[in-house]
């Protein structure tokens, strides 16, 4: 199954969380054709969520998991060190309140 290309998944994914009213940010720009993507949902309150796909290697699923939870600086921290590890991979920070970051939404959570 071919992948859609991470430049075109990231615009998409603004796209859909302006309809919702939520703001997003391009925080590190990777690789637009196979570069990773990193979603940190800031809480606002001191609290940030970082996500992460990943691939189930038994039935080849992907699915977001958390990378990193808590302080905001310890989950940019934890950002910071991926950067290290992967610079094609991009970051894109959500800020909302009500903790909607939309990965879960038809599209966007495989």
């Amino acid at each position: 199954m071919s992948r859609l290309a991470a430049g075109i998944w990231v615009s998409a994914y603004l796209a859909r969380l302006r309809i919702e009213g939520i703001p997003a940010f391009v925080v590190a720009h990777g690789d637009d054709t196979a570069g990773a993507v990193l979603v940190k949902l800031n809480t606002l309150d001191g609290q940030a969520v970082a996500h992460q796909r990943s691939v189930d290697l038994m039935s080849g699923e992907r699915r977001w998991v958390v990378l990193s939870e808590g302080a905001e600086a310890e989950v940019d921290e934890s950002i910071r060190r991926q950067r290290g590890f992967d610079p094609d991979l991009w970051v894109i920070e959500v800020e909302d309140r009500q903790r909607r970051a939309l990965l879960d939404q038809p599209g966007l959570s495989d």
